[in-house]
């Protein structure tokens, strides 16, 4: 029956006349009108209808008036509230990025599923075209990944817009976590803590602080301690010198007065330094070119008050700009470069690098320094090039352990970058510090480049970096965190070249206060379960634990990630196997490390930006039978588990667990 609106009272014949109008026409919201500030990448700002470089957006040779230029890795978050019909852009690589080394893959991706995603895209190819149907979506996310080279990974999202019928969109940040502390207080019995096994060369001296939580006073002693070492029974300082190479198992002990622990602990007199991962602080990305002796000997201060020696933290090291800087206007950083010897002098904020040491030494704790095999460091102050011998005998006579050698300038005396060349500067250095009449662990930093994992350990380093600096940009540090920790490692199968010896280095632990580089500190842009997530994986791949926030500003929560003793045990485990990635489901990884013990250590990621669940299986673990699950961060077993386990793992964290037989 069809109905004849002229037949109706004329009061529903307009009603009727009002259902039936037309929708109004769809709103077009360019991405580039809206407030771009909460937009996370790893480098450099969002630019509105401009590449990130500020030039015209162009890809493939085709201009573009309008659209959102990023750097990978960046992540726009877009709430529609359900308001949107489509999504639009053209998608690729801005012509004016200098280099084809990016390769960027562009995800659309709706509450949480996927609704487009590109091929590896390359500067030079033609944008991609992207219409999506976004109609009842609430949360819109466009990201632009490096799959794991941040470098050149200038992506534009052109002419990027919404067609919106309902409430306009708004781009916001990350979701807001509150920091929860998992790790329960220690003890106040004793507990000894740390590294199981420790190297020295023959006839060199040694400091050896046993760290143990628990009530003070505390008294220590070591049963079977070699020839030539002693133990303060007050600090458990040990100290002297092993004349002849050897294994030598002692045992450990710490009383007070509400119990005892003991610990097997191995001394190995030999050709190999740094059995387990280096355990420290850093100046660089708190205090950079600011640094000076009193922040030094407050960082020590703090390594003690603050409890981290007492569960293996050993290297208070400094960083660049202790030395002269020539040219610069700064007077406190004036001064001759070198003495009349050739020798290499400190800068006015350094008045006694031997007093220095020394103050850290009596805490029980080792000294870092750092220096660039060029004629300049990174931020321009002298470098060790043609002075390399003089300088490490100078470090040597102020009484330092450690040194980080920077590649900064060396860059500009390597006429190419053949491997010999990469090699060159290292070889030199090490064999130079082989000579002195003090241990001094050896850091290449060099950003990865010449796949230096597998040669580091070769030229005589004890550890590497495996890629840029994790905090270079503040605002990246958390898209580096995925980058440089999870997809480097395992793109190059790090796991197979570190060890006792030699150790992959990701960078620092960059938790607490940090540097914003605009010259103040800032809370770390770390989300809580993003710290969670560092840790673990370092944890996992027996990276360094160099903590390099404020020591001197540690709040529980910070303290709670730096000192779970049993989250340290993964990283020190004796057996040193660099643990590696066991599966992965698009944003959802499994990664595990064999223990001493036979158990293992497993960590269940999600780098997705919702909340999910994540399943270690036992066949990719190579696993049969019952396990016990035991939680290391709030340090409490689960039950047993077969064939699998599975836990509800939050955005961009993880769970920790160790599976063991028993």
């Amino acid at each position: 029956m069809k109905l004849n609106l002229l037949t109706l009272p004329a009061a529903l014949a307009l009603t009727m006349l009002a259902t039936q109008a037309p929708a109004a026409e769809p709103e077009t919201v360019y991405i580039s009108s809206l407030d771009l500030s909460p937009i996370t990448q790893g480098w450099g700002q969002p630019q509105a209808d401009k590449a990130v470089t500020g030039k015209p957006l162009s890809i493939g040779g085709k201009t573009f008036e309008r659209g959102l230029g990023t750097h990978t890795d960046s992540l726009v978050r877009l709430q529609l509230k359900g308001g949107s019909e489509k999504f639009m852009t053209s998608v690729g690589v801005d012509d004016a990025a200098t280099s084809d080394q990016a390769t960027i893959v562009f995800r659309v991706v709706g509450d949480g599923k996927t609704l487009w995603k590109s091929p590896g895209t390359k500067r030079g190819q033609p944008a991609r075209t992207v219409e999506v149907n976004i109609k009842g979506i609430k949360m819109l996310l466009l990201i632009a990944d490096s799959g794991g080279d941040i470098s050149f990974g200038h992506a534009d999202w052109a002419d990027a817009k919404l067609l919106v019928t309902g409430e306009r969109p708004v781009i916001v940040g990350s979701p807001r976590e509150n920091p929860v502390i998992l790790t329960p207080k220690p003890l106040r019995t004793p507990r000894i803590n740390g590294a199981r096994i420790f190297g020295v060369h023959p006839e060199h001296p040694i400091l050896f602080t046993i760290p143990a939580t628990g009530d003070r006073p505390m008294t220590f002693a070591v049963d079977h301690l070699p020839k030539g070492l002693t133990v303060d029974a007050s600090t458990g300082q040990i100290q002297g010198r092993i004349e002849k190479p050897g294994e030598y198992v002692v045992t450990l002990r710490a009383a007070n007065q509400l119990g005892k622990a003991q610990r097997k602990f191995k001394i190995v007199c030999g050709e190999t330094l740094a059995l387990t991962p280096h355990m420290g602080w850093n100046s660089w990305y708190v205090w950079e070119n600011h640094v000076t002796d009193q922040i030094m000997r407050a960082a020590a201060d703090a390594m003690v008050s603050s409890g981290m020696i007492n569960h293996g933290y050993q290297y208070v090291n400094i960083d660049d700009c202790w030395a002269v800087k020539p040219g610069g206007t700064d007077p406190t950083l004036g001064g001759e470069p070198r003495d009349p010897r050739g020798m290499v002098n400190a800068n006015q904020r350094f008045p006694d690098m031997k007093a220095l040491t020394d103050y850290i030494h009596a805490k029980g704790l080792k000294a870092g320094i750092y220096t660039s095999p060029g004629p300049l460091t990174c931020a321009g102050h002298i470098g060790a090039y043609k002075h390399e011998e003089l300088d490490a005998q100078r470090f040597t006579e102020w009484g330092y352990d450690f040194l980080k050698y920077d590649w900064c300038s060396y860059g500009n005396v390597a006429t190419n970058q053949t491997l010999a060349v990469f090699q060159e500067p290292y070889r030199l250095i090490s064999g130079i510090l082989r000579r002195q009449e003090r241990d001094v662990v050896l850091n290449l930093c060099q950003y990865g480049m010449g796949k230096v994992w597998e040669w580091g350990k070769e030229v005589g380093g004890q550890s590497w970096r495996t890629a840029g600096d994790l905090g270079g940009s503040f605002q990246g540090i958390p898209a580096a965190l995925f980058r440089d920790g999870f997809d480097v490692y395992s793109r190059n199968e790090l796991h197979k070249f570190g060890g006792p010896g030699g150790w992959n280095d990701p960078d620092y632990l960059l938790l607490g206060y940090l540097s914003n580089w605009q010259g103040q500190t800032a809370p770390s842009p770390l989300s809580p379960n993003e710290q969670y997530t560092h840790v673990s994986l370092w944890c996992l791949v027996a990276a360094p634990l160099i903590f390099s926030g404020d020591i001197t500003r540690l709040d529980d929560f910070t303290l709670n990630l730096l000192t779970n003793d049993e989250v340290i045990d993964v990283d020190q485990d004796p057996l040193g196997k660099p643990g590696r990635r066991m599966a992965i489901d698009g944003d959802l990884e499994v990664w595990a490390k064999d223990m001493e013990d036979g158990s293992k250590a497993v960590g269940l990621f999600n780098r997705g930006e919702d909340a999910t669940t994540v399943t270690a299986k036992w066949s990719d673990l190579g696993l049969k039978g019952k396990r016990i699950v035991r939680d290391l961060w709030r340090q409490q077993d689960l039950g047993k588990c077969e064939g699998e386990f599975t836990a509800s793992v939050p955005r961009h964290g993880v769970v920790l667990v160790r599976l063991r037989t028993k």
